[in-house]
């Protein structure tokens, strides 16, 4: 069947492009040449209609294929067409023809009726405008003059120039402004189907000639366009080998890591990677410093994208080829790395192997003892070895004038210092930390020092604005980190503070960034938390679970599994506590002694396990029990624990073990004590529970006055409850007004 192919651009108009039989074109028919050939005139014009918007698309691809298009394949068709009415009907016909309209990755070639019009508008052109649009072609949409002069040193002064204007005639490519000197393309398919008319040698050759005289035409400044050159040398790699290649992928990684672009790296990276090994280097199993810099760039980056098991594997491949071959600064380098809060121990057998490495003086072993310190307290609960290790940095950063190490150092040190509940030391080095900072540019310790600044100022519940200006600077911090594991981290740990505040938006917002960042991370535990203290309790119970499926994967002392394992032991009390249902406890306490029977967590993580026993021991009126974590708890009166994540006002908790314990006069001094921390402090949710709490104490003493101050505090708790949407609370303190008739 012979037909006429065009593209719906208006409800009464078609713009006819050719002739065509059963869905293909016919080049050679008269009309198509009739209509090429006018495309040549001055006065014809491929993009004389309006630009089609998202929604036009949308629409052509509806009528067309029948199918509501996504998002996705629109914004990709507006991309590879420009909005141009033409190209988008022809491509989306193309795609409808080829069944891809539903694909996950149409293949978005150029249409042959596009190519049809562009060699019959190349046609009337000179020979040395055919050749300099080929070779401009190849460069990209955008090219340069100058470098087109490099590519044809032959030419005559003009002729180069000369066959751009009248390739700006024909307006196939038009003059960027106010870029004198720079051109562009008129639609990116215009020079796709140009690149296409050659041969695959000659894409080849011609590639090999625009890399070398890019890097005539860069000179010193070469190593800033690595990734433009790195595409060049990758296209003419058959003809000019990997040398230069590799090179340039290496130092495009290593910009892309810079600016946080991690896709772009890992893709320079493994590409440099493949290079290599099509190259034989590794044929002998040996390894080269070029590919343990590949490794390196490679590990680093996937760290940073949360692709912990791949990125450290390559990162000890890296580490092991730098300590065999003596090479200190690089193997240094790589164990220094900003392992996040959540996957520690993965650096530390690198860490003591690089420090067996370097003179125990050195400023290289000043690098790597702030980490150093941080795990030995994190990972073994070694408070002296880790105090040892900051101080032999510190005294190493100030005698070398190192104002940053001395920065990370306080930094890692306020980190040690709140894991041992020294929240006045970790708030001085913290605050230390940011003073030096100010001039130092490293995200890392500033993201520490603002976070332990402000973490000191809300567990003792002084000041609560000034608090929030910490968080702020370390969600800043963390951005500016780049890191995702990190940036998580940041995310979940500030959210957290928000939960004790009751803003469950702010707590909402962050708590979903987090778990975009990291699905298993932190993120899980606050917003399990903040599910069921809003009544959410099928939404909490997802993520509890989510929690519970990593505990039975690894057990609870392995490292990748430690943070997990603290939250488990207290959040399944928590949430029982809420819901008045109290399951899995037998897990939640075999977690709770293994945490607490090893010796490798430090105070400040084993304080998890201690509150989730006590909330135990009160949901089962265990009076032995009730006593035991008393004690251990006593010492923490007039904070908001724990160090992560705030959950619960240890006021109230020590209240409530002393009801259980039968201890009324104890119980109320910390229910008291409660109300007056966390209305200091504008703790809402816990004053709420405090309330409740406290009143539950008084309707069950029933002594003198007891009834009157429980219905006050109840009509507060209530009102607190109703303000923050905190149905489970609502509805026990509508019970207890009942029973008391109010």
């Amino acid at each position: 069947m012979l037909g006429f192919l065009g593209s719906r651009v208006a409800d009464s108009h078609l713009m006819v492009v050719g002739a065509y039989r059963d869905g293909e074109i016919i080049p050679e028919h008269p009309f198509s040449q009739t209509l090429a050939a006018l495309s040549s005139e001055p006065s014809f014009r491929l993009e004389t209609l309006r630009r089609f918007g998202a929604e036009d698309t949308g629409s052509l691809i509806e009528s067309t294929g029948g199918l509501q298009p996504t998002e996705e394949l629109i914004q990709r068709i507006q991309r590879h067409t420009d909005g141009n009415p033409l190209f988008v009907g022809e491509v989306v016909r193309l795609l409808d023809e080829r069944g891809e309209l539903e694909s996950a990755e149409p293949g978005l070639a150029v249409p042959e009726s596009v190519r049809a019009v562009t060699r019959q508008r190349l046609r009337s052109l000179s020979a040395e405008c055919n050749r300099t649009l080929n070779a401009a072609s190849i460069i990209g949409r955008e090219f340069d003059l100058g470098l087109l002069r490099l590519l044809f040193p032959e030419a005559a002064a003009n002729e180069v120039s000369d066959a751009l204007e009248e390739a700006v005639g024909a307006r196939l490519v038009e003059e960027l402004q106010p870029q004198p000197g720079r051109y562009q393309f008129t639609h990116s398919l215009v020079q796709q189907a140009l690149t296409e008319e050659l041969s695959v040698s000659a894409r080849a050759q011609m590639h090999a000639d625009i890399a070398v005289s890019l890097e005539i035409h860069y000179g010193t400044e070469a190593d800033t366009q690595a990734a433009e050159l790195a595409y060049h040398f990758a296209e003419a790699q058959t003809i000019v080998g990997t040398g230069r290649l590799v090179h340039y992928l290496l130092l495009a990684g290593e910009r892309a890591i810079n600016s946080h672009a991690y896709e772009d790296a890992i893709e320079h990276f493994q590409r440099g990677l493949s290079a290599k090994e099509g190259n034989g280097a590794q044929s002998n199993g040996s390894m080269d410093d070029e590919t343990a810099a590949l490794l390196d760039g490679l590990g680093r980056t996937q760290l940073a994208m949360l692709q912990v098991d791949e990125g450290w594997a390559n990162l000890t491949r890296a580490f092991d080829h730098y300590a065999e071959v003596g090479d200190i600064p690089h193997a240094v380098a790589i164990a220094e790395y900003p392992v996040s809060v959540t996957s520690p121990g993965i650096i530390a057998p690198l860490l003591a192997r690089a420090l067996e490495m370097v003179p125990p003086d050195s400023y290289e072993a000043g690098r790597l003892l702030p980490w150093h310190g941080r795990l030995l307290n994190v990972l073994d609960g070694d408070y002296e070895g880790a105090q040892e290790a900051l101080d032999r940095a510190l005294a190493i950063a100030q005698r070398e004038g190192d104002t940053a190490l001395e920065v990370r150092t306080l930094a890692m040190g306020a980190d040690v210092e709140a894991y041992q509940f020294h929240y006045r030391e970790s708030r001085q080095k913290a605050l230390r930390a940011i003073e030096l900072g100010r001039n130092a540019d490293d995200p890392l310790s500033d993201m520490l020092a603002h976070m332990y600044a402000g973490m000191a100022l809300t567990v003792t519940g002084v000041d609560g604005e000034e608090a929030r200006k910490h968080f702020a600077a370390n969600l800043a911090a963390a951005e500016r980190l780049g890191d995702r594991s990190w940036l998580s981290v940041s995310q979940a740990f500030t959210g957290a503070r928000y939960i004790g505040w009751g803003d469950w938006q702010r707590a909402r917002e962050l708590s979903d960034s987090s778990l975009e960042l990291s699905p298993e991370g932190f993120g899980i535990v606050i917003r399990a938390q903040l599910e069921y203290q809003l009544g959410n309790f099928r939404e909490g119970e997802l993520y509890l679970e989510r929690m519970l499926e990593n505990i039975r994967a690894t057990p609870p002392e392995q490292s990748r599994s430690r943070n997990i394992s603290m939250n488990v032991s207290l959040m399944v009390p928590l949430s029982s506590r809420i819901t008045d249902v109290a399951d899995r406890f037998d897990i939640a306490e075999e977690v709770a002694q293994t945490i607490l029977s090893s010796k490798s967590f430090p105070p400040g993580l084993a304080i998890h396990a201690t509150i989730g026993l006590a909330l135990m021991a009160v949901q089962r009126h265990d009076v032995s029990a009730a006593a035991e974590q008393y004690s251990a708890l006593e010492s923490h009166r007039g904070t908001m624990q724990t160090v992560l994540l705030p959950w619960v006002s240890i006021d109230r908790l020590l209240g409530l073990l002393a009801h259980t314990m039968g201890n009324t006069g104890q119980a109320v001094t910390h229910f008291e004590d409660a109300l007056n921390f966390c209305r200091n402090a504008g703790y809402l949710p816990e004053l709420a529970w405090s309330c409740y709490d406290y009143a539950d104490l008084l309707l069950e003493r029933d002594s003198e006055g007891d009834r009157a101050q429980a219905s006050s505090l109840l009509d507060e708790s209530l009102e607190i409850a109703t303000n923050l949407g905190m149905r489970p609370l609502i509805e026990r303190v509508t019970s207890r007004q009942e029973l008391l008739g109010t």
